[in-house]
């Protein structure tokens, strides 16, 4: 699959994880990133045990996806929608965040592309 695929694959996901947030919708605009990592040989697993750490205590943090990608598992992918982009900094300072920071970044072999995004609409899995 090739990347323009994947970035299509990852925006589509992460839209349809925002139906779970349909209120968000009125509050526009909000904030997405989608990004890619590659994790030292071997170690995807591993950095993809460390990126979600957290994430439920995230002020302003709508959807966070950390996903392998199927044909290279050391490489993850990470597709995120924050209420807005003030709520996606202020989550990079937190001790939470920090900490999954510094447990991560010596599995990390690259860091690939990434990707601002504004969402704006979603369907709900199954509905």
């Amino acid at each position: 699959m090739n990347p323009s695929r994947k970035r299509i694959l990852a925006a589509v996901f992460a839209t349809a994880q925002l139906a779970t947030f349909p209120a968000a919708f009125a509050q526009a605009p909000m904030y997405g990133l989608i990004g890619s990592l590659t994790a030292q040989p071997g170690r995807g697993g591993d950095l993809v045990a460390v990126l979600p750490k957290g994430c439920a205590r995230m002020a302003g943090c709508l959807s966070y996806v950390v996903a392998q990608d199927a044909a290279k598992p050391d490489v993850i992918w990470i597709t995120e929608v924050w209420k807005d982009r003030a709520s996606h900094d202020a989550s990079l300072k937190s001790p939470v965040v920090q900490a999954a920071i510094t447990r991560g970044r010596p599995l990390i072999a690259a860091f690939g592309s990434q990707t601002a995004t504004i969402p704006v609409a979603g369907v709900k899995p199954g509905g």
